[in-house]
Order: structure tokens, then C-alpha cells, then sequence
């Protein structure tokens, strides 16, 4: 198993991460690390023989929180933040057309399934509506959680 990344290694979480239900004194779906936040490698582990989990310590949050490589670049790496992320829901705020037929009306709510960040024109989005994957760049979604 190759790994990405050493102990010291200064690291960026591209997702936010969750409580699992193994980070203790927290309930689970906590929010424990923010997207973008950095932090550092303080340990390199294999859990279930397959899987390398990094132990990354968040000097923002003072958590230490297991980490999979594809939840971490460099953190020299380019980053571009978002206001969404992977399976959010979000809400589409004009009618979207394919060959000029609305395929997606203005007010449908999608699921988010790709965060694309080195788009030419921006952040944009591989959405989920209902028949229908799109891209859809992040200045015609809105949040589809309303507060009260």
C-alpha cells in the first residue's frame, strides 16, 4: 500500500468529516473538521488490512481525526473553496435546458455528486436531479435547507 503522505506532512481535508461514531465525546454526524482547514500527520495506520487512515492532527480545532488519502491533498496544493460539497442537497435557482427544452425547472432541489474546483469559469458541479446529472456552475445553486 502506497502511502501519500509521512508524519509532519502538512495537510488540507478537501471534505468535511463527521463524527463516525469513533471520535469520542461527540455524537455522531458532529461536525469535527471543516473543509479546507489544515493540519499535520502524526501517525500512519491500516485498518481492516486495505485501508491507510492518516492521524492528522487540526491545530484550528485541537482534534486529531483519522483521515483516508482521497480526504486529504498537500497543503501547497491549489485550493479553491466551495459553498458546496459532495452529497449536499441543493436547491437550482433558474430552469436549466438541454438543446433549449427546460429539463430541470427553476426551485428543483438535486443532490451534489462531484465538486468540480479547476473549471475554467469557476466552481461548478456534477448534480443529481431527478432524471438527470448535470453540471451546474455554483452561482445558480442555492441551498436547499431553509431556517426557520
Amino acid at each position: 500500500m502506497p502511502l501519500h503522505f509521512e508524519p509532519s506532512d502538512a495537510v488540507r481535508v478537501i471534505r468535511n468529516l463527521r463524527n463516525d461514531g469513533t471520535y469520542p465525546g461527540l455524537s455522531t454526524g458532529s461536525l469535527l473538521v471543516r473543509r479546507g482547514s489544515i493540519g499535520y500527520v502524526v501517525d500512519v495506520g491500516i485498518f481492516l488490512q486495505d485501508q491507510v487512515i492518516y492521524s492528522v492532527h487540526f491545530l484550528d480545532s485541537a482534534r486529531i481525526v483519522g483521515c483516508r488519502a482521497e480526504e486529504l491533498i498537500s497543503a501547497e496544493a491549489p485550493w479553491t473553496p466551495s459553498r458546496f460539497e459532495t452529497r449536499e442537497n441543493v436547491r437550482v435557482i433558474a430552469s436549466l435546458t438541454v438543446n433549449g427544452e427546460i429539463v430541470v425547472p427553476a426551485g428543483t432541489v438535486g443532490e451534489i455528486l462531484l465538486v468540480l474546483r479547476d473549471t475554467p469559469s469557476g466552481v461548478q458541479y456534477h448534480v443529481h436531479f431527478p432524471g438527470h446529472v448535470l453540471q451546474v456552475p455554483e452561482t445558480l445553486l442555492e441551498s436547499s435547507v431553509t431556517v426557520d
